[in-house]
């Protein structure tokens, strides 16, 4: 995460930069979020079962129901993310993760990119490659899309793309 020299960065944290930039024909300048990409996993059980995730989010001050989902760190590939996030949320891994789609979680202000991956053989990690996060409750949703649209925790911009980007793949039932 960096500016050039026609942008300028006005914050920046631990999780994210705000950078200020200079638009031609414009005054004042235009403000977008730098922020890691990150990669979010649509995974299903031998049941066909769909793993979801339950966790506190301080953002928003509520729990949510959301896919295994995380930042790709620098040096580490989407994959590698995908995988590691999966396995930290839920104690699970899958063989194949398939890349389904990269979207932009906002085009208006965020400059990161969303990586959506399928795996359609999670299972519960034999030998875990990472320790579980704690206040991450794994979650089993043995209904379709419109169930899950039902569910009052899950409403995050992300999942939902995640989720009908393998709905519209004929990856998981509508």
């Amino acid at each position: 995460m960096s500016a050039d020299s026609k942008n300028k960065i006005v914050l920046n944290t631990p999780w994210f930069q705000v950078v200020a930039k200079k638009m031609p024909g414009y005054d004042q300048p235009y403000y977008a979020i730098n922020a890691p990409d990150f990669a979010v996993v649509v995974a299903l059980d031998e049941k066909k079962r769909l793993l979801l995730v339950r966790q506190f989010r301080p953002a928003l001050n509520c729990f949510t129901l959301e896919p295994p989902a995380g930042h790709v760190e620098t040096g580490e590939t989407p994959e590698a993310a995908a995988r590691k996030e999966l396995c930290e949320e839920t104690g699970h891994e899958a063989g194949k993760l398939e890349l389904l789609a990269t979207l932009s979680p906002s085009t208006a202000r965020y400059t990161n990119k969303l990586w959506v991956y399928f795996a359609a053989d999670v299972r519960p990690a034999a030998a875990p490659a990472y320790p579980r996060e704690a206040g991450v409750e794994c979650v089993f949703h043995e209904g379709n899309a419109r169930a899950l649209l039902e569910e009052k925790e899950f409403f995050a911009t992300g999942a939902l793309a995640a989720i009908f980007t393998a709905v519209a793949q004929g990856k998981f039932p509508l």
